[in-house]
């Protein structure tokens, strides 16, 4: 089956296309940099860090752009002040400290989850005249018009203003403040450009004076800028799509002449109970949070992974302490025959002994294939990894000799499905390069050792060495094919 995507625009599946054959450009709105992350910009950006894994191993050339804003997105749509201004009065500090303290502590957390970086991050305020460019255009087309040093995008110009949230104008007329028709043409209308007074320090010179863009036009212009007036895919979370995406498709058509984004996907929110046990999105605002540096304080990267592809990306998830419990559970069941494939082959026989098993990898990865193909369906594809281990594990402690091909090709299906792909199964259970070897060679003598002293029974030896080495962090686990270890 060829890839097929959920696309919000149509609420249907369909089959990917490409604009260009084997390229795909993919923009994802990215986070304000105003606070630490927490695992609900995990959700998102570990669901699009699959969906760029899979496109590469899939053989497509992606291009994936990632924002950063740093600048106009204010606490309310219309009237709040800028996130960062705000955040650098509490803490006393100039706004672009806080941009770059935040900046770093949000790749330090991607990196940590094992989040590729994008192949390009930029900032809205590194990309001022690109938006004044696209705001002039706008208004020389009659699309959008200045008041007072304030430019609004008229959304009777578009005619297709809601297509992606599928709200029209008169649905939206209601609960329209008074005191914004006064200046605005339609209650709806939206900046794109804000007027700053003389005290507030992100503003620039335009052709409407100082002042600072609105939210919605930077990623606008960044994509053009980047992927050109037409992309492939455009991702973000579910809580955007209106006012933010929408109003980005509007002005990106009205400026560009052209279709905007070709597919949609919109990630579900990650919930928590709130005091009463009903779900409630995560969210800064409500304080409901949980940072990714606190929950990686706590658990693996991987088992933070696992949780996040037991849904599909499009659904909203529950965290608690028992969906982590469960996920761990999960992850060890398939990185424990990971471990166990890897240490055999440290001493299996140079054969193919086994060889039979190779049609069951076979199988496995097409199971995969359909399930990532299938909208990248994350937890089919967990599926078919937990259903290969089930079968591995019967393999490997049947007690049959198992040659080292068909060990080592056990280990790439689940190194590419697993790891490449899904970003859950490490290289090593230690640090990669040649210290890492030492130490897993080094692990892997005393092993062996332990095994000498209970082979002629000299059990206070072999408990010693288990001992020594759960001392430093090693648990040995015994088992009808031998003993392994791994890192706690």
């Amino acid at each position: 089956m060829a890839l097929q995507i959920y696309n919000v625009l149509g609420r249907e599946k369909q089959p990917f296309e490409p604009l260009n054959e084997g390229h795909v450009n993919m923009y994802v709105c990215g986070p304000t940099v105003y606070d630490h992350a927490h695992l609900g910009h995990a959700k998102t950006y570990v669901s699009f860090d699959v969906v760029v894994r899979y496109l590469r191993y899939s053989g497509y050339d992606v291009l994936y752009v990632q924002n950063l804003t740093d600048v106009g997105h204010l606490t309310d749509t219309e009237f709040g002040e800028d996130k960062i201004l705000r955040k650098a009065r509490q803490m006393q500090a100039m706004p672009m400290q806080i941009v770059e303290m935040y900046t770093r502590s949000y790749f330090e957390d991607m990196d940590a989850l094992g989040v590729l970086r994008p192949d390009i991050s930029p900032r809205a305020s590194a990309h001022i005249p690109e938006q004044i460019e696209m705001i002039q255009e706008l208004i020389a087309k009659g699309c959008a018009y200045e008041v007072d040093g304030n430019v609004y995008f008229d959304v009777t110009s578009y005619p297709d203003y809601g297509k992606l949230s599928n709200r029209t104008l008169d649905d939206q007329e209601a609960g329209w403040r008074e005191a914004v028709r006064a200046e605005k043409r339609h209650p709806a209308d939206f900046a794109l450009w804000k007027k700053a007074e003389p005290e507030h320090i992100l503003r620039w010179n335009s052709p409407w004076g100082w002042g600072f863009p609105g939210w919605h036009i930077e990623c606008s212009a960044m994509s053009r800028k980047y992927l050109g007036p037409t992309f492939d895919i455009h991702g973000g979370g579910i809580d955007n799509i209106y006012p933010h995406n929408e109003n980005e498709i509007a002005q990106s058509e009205c400026a560009n002449d052209a279709e905007f984004a070709r597919y949609w996907m919109l990630v579900g929110s990650l919930m928590v109970p709130d005091a009463e046990g009903i779900p409630t999105k995560m969210s800064k605002s409500l304080g409901n949070f949980v940072t990714v540096k606190d929950a990686l304080a706590k658990y693996r990267p991987e088992i933070i992974r696992t949780f996040i592809l037991s849904a599909h990306y499009r659904n909203p998830v529950t965290y608690n302490e028992e969906a982590l419990t469960a996920a761990a559970g999960g992850w060890e069941r398939l990185y424990g025959a990971v471990r166990q494939t890897r240490q055999r082959m440290n001493h299996a026989p140079e054969s193919d002994e086994g060889n039979q098993f190779l049609d069951r990898l076979a199988q496995a990865k097409a199971d995969f294939t359909a399930a990532m193909d299938d909208d990248f369906n994350g937890p089919k594809a967990l599926a078919a990894l937990q259903e290969l281990t089930r079968e591995v594990n019967t393999l490997l402690n049947s007690g049959t000799t198992v040659g080292l091909s068909v060990l080592d090709a056990i280990n790439q299906t689940y190194t590419e499905l697993g790891g490449t792909v899904l970003g859950i199964i490490p290289e090593s259970d230690v640090a990669a390069g040649s210290n890492g070897r030492r130490e897993a060679g080094l692990i892997e003598l005393l092993v062996n050792m332990r095994a000498e002293a209970r082979a002629r029974k000299d059990y206070a030896e072999s408990d010693r060495i288990r001992d020594e080495l759960a001392r430093l962090g090693i648990v040995l686990e015994d088992g009808p094919g031998g003993t392994t270890w791994r890192t706690e």
